[in-house]
């Protein structure tokens, strides 16, 4: 299985990106996907997750700015961070939680202030 992530970059504080993570290979059909971070120093952190049917779950850092959806015909999950801020600067791994859990090789995202 390969994770293959997009969209990361350089934005001002309030804007947006958004995050494309396509999966292929062998996968299992019942899965979790989501979006971890890393920032410089840190643990690696949840942001989201979504399961193939469609239930998501927020870390609270995440909530009311970050979207996470999925499209399950092509194994691809999206993060729309909207409102973003120098403090969600890090590498976003995306992840595949099934019987086996696979990572992507992560995309940076940097807000500047």
């Amino acid at each position: 299985v390969q994770l293959v992530e997009s969209g990361g970059g350089l934005v001002q504080a309030g804007g947006s990106l958004r995050l494309s993570c396509a999966a292929s290979g062998s996968i299992f059909s019942i899965n979790v996907m989501g979006w971890y971070r890393q920032a410089p120093g840190k643990q690696r952190e949840l942001v989201a997750t979504i399961t193939s049917s469609g239930m998501t779950n927020y870390a609270d850092s995440a909530k009311g700015r970050f979207t996470i959806s999925r499209d399950n015909a092509n194994n691809t999950v999206y993060l729309q961070m909207n409102s973003l801020k120098p403090e969600d600067t890090a590498a976003y791994y995306c992840v595949l939680l099934g019987p086996i859990t696979y990572w992507g090789q992560g995309t940076q995202v940097t807000v500047s202030s």
